[in-house]
């Protein structure tokens, strides 16, 4: 992959301030961060965290030795869902007690960080995941700090104790009290931002608390499929319908339209089978107001 056009080099090597103007009016260049630029129709434009990864890679190295890449630029590096936050600040971190600076585009944290707090990722300085984690969960709205910690407890990129342990490593800095709740609150079970939004917003509104990912089997003891949530007392059935869920979803040389059939198949199988009295559905648009959708779900007494 071509590394990303950097105005000092572009300017080294002989071209002109109008000559870089001119390629992004034209559309032919598209700038990322201050003097960071990708051809347009480069893929890594696509989405928020490959433009936020490539825009750490292009900063670090201009940085003073130390810069260790934090809070959500670590959790991209690590290949996180950074949900909720904007991803236009680089963030890193010096070892000491004083010393930060915040911009538009960079932001220094100032604060301890112990040896094994540090990790190389591709070839950068990079907090580990349990201190990333942690981080976020000090700073970033709660429903975000648990869509990271989910992620990174499902993808078996740290294990409950090593989060437990950074939480107590961390104690007295700011945001300790909220990063205590999002760790007590996170689950390894939780697939994907969606599913951990739906718990927090569950949470909020008072709604039993459910399985999740659940195998459920027919009556001849044949796995239906697993479901994103279930309510065994209510025989209630939770699914999250996420952005793309079919196209993700597909099998090998299966079309999206044979995705959504099979889906249709499975959802019918999952009502028929004794036990379940209904299946209750939502999107990503409705977590923003997901007060209807609690209503169909069990509530605690």
């Amino acid at each position: 992959m071509d590394e990303p056009l950097l105005r000092r080099d572009l300017l080294r090597l002989g071209t002109t301030e109008a000559e870089i103007r001119a390629a992004l009016r034209s559309g032919r260049w598209t700038g990322i961060g201050p003097g960071v630029y990708l051809e347009t129709g480069d893929e890594r434009l696509r989405f928020a965290s490959t433009r936020h990864a490539t825009l750490v890679e292009a900063t670090v190295p201009s940085l003073a030795p130390g810069a260790v890449v934090s809070g959500p630029s670590a959790a991209v590096r690590h290949g996180l869902p950074v949900w909720g936050v904007p991803l236009t600040t680089v963030h890193v971190t010096r070892d000491g007690a004083s010393g930060g600076r915040g911009g538009p585009r960079l932001r220094v944290h100032a604060s301890p960080l112990s040896a094994d707090e540090v990790v190389d990722v591709r070839g950068i300085a990079t907090t580990s995941v349990a201190r990333t984690v942690v981080d976020v969960a000090r700073t970033a709205p709660f429903e975000t700090a648990v869509a990271v910690a989910d992620a990174a407890l499902h993808r078996h990129l740290v294990a409950p104790d090593r989060l437990r342990d950074a939480v107590l490593a961390a104690c007295g800095r700011h945001g300790i009290g909220r990063a205590r709740a999002v760790v007590a609150f996170a689950d390894a079970r939780a697939d994907g931002p969606g599913e951990s939004r739906s718990r927090v917003r569950m949470a909020r509104l008072h709604v039993a608390r459910p399985v999740l990912q659940h195998s459920l089997l027919d009556e001849r003891g044949h796995r239906i499929g697993v479901v994103d949530f279930w309510w065994p007392d209510h025989g209630v059935v939770g699914e999250f319908d996420g952005l793309g869920k079919y196209g993700r979803s597909r099998r090998p040389g299966e079309s999206a339209a044979d995705a959504v059939v099979r889906e249709k198949r499975r959802e019918d199988a999952l009502r028929a089978r004794p036990g379940v009295r209904t299946v209750v559905r939502w999107t990503w648009e409705e977590l923003d107001d997901f007060a209807a959708v609690a209503q169909r779900l069990p509530r605690t007494a």
